[in-house]
C-alpha cells in the first residue's frame, strides 16, 4: 500500500503564484504616476485653460446664485460664459418642480447645452 512519490505535485505551487501575481497587478494599478520629477518641456502653444465651473444655485425663497455670488439678471451673468461649458444647477428641494424647469428653460434657451442637476443622495 505504500507507493512512492515519484514527482513533485505542482499545483497548489503554480496557485500560489497566481494568487500573489493578482495581488501584484491589482496594486500596480493604483500606483499614483507623476511622481518622478521632470523639467517638462515649453511650448507656445498650449492647451486652453479650464474654464471656471458654471453653478447655479436655487434657494427655497427663489433667489439665484451663479458661483455662490447672488444675481438679479440671470442672461446677464451667464453672457461672460461660454455655450459649450456644463452648467450644474443646484435647486433646494423644497421648490415646486416647475421653478426648476423654468430655470432649466432660461438657462437652454440661453444657448447651454449641458445642463446637469446635482442632489444630494439619500
Amino acid at each position: 500500500m505504500d507507493e512512492d512519490i515519484d514527482s513533485i505535485n505542482v499545483v497548489p505551487l503554480v496557485d500560489v503564484m497566481l494568487v500573489l501575481l493578482t495581488i501584484v497587478l491589482t496594486t500596480a494599478t493604483f500606483v499614483v504616476t507623476g511622481r518622478i520629477p521632470v523639467d517638462l518641456a515649453q511650448s507656445a502653444q498650449s492647451a486652453p485653460a479650464t474654464p471656471a465651473p458654471v453653478v447655479l444655485t436655487l434657494t427655497r425663497d427663489k433667489v439665484l446664485y451663479l458661483n455662490d455670488t447672488r444675481v438679479a439678471e440671470l442672461e446677464q451673468a451667464l453672457a461672460a460664459f461660454e455655450r459649450e461649458q456644463p452648467v450644474t444647477v443646484r435647486a433646494d428641494g423644497a421648490l415646486v418642480l416647475t421653478d426648476f424647469v423654468e430655470l432649466v428653460d432660461r438657462v437652454k434657451a440661453l444657448g447651454f447645452e449641458k445642463v446637469a442637476l446635482e442632489v444630494r443622495r439619500t
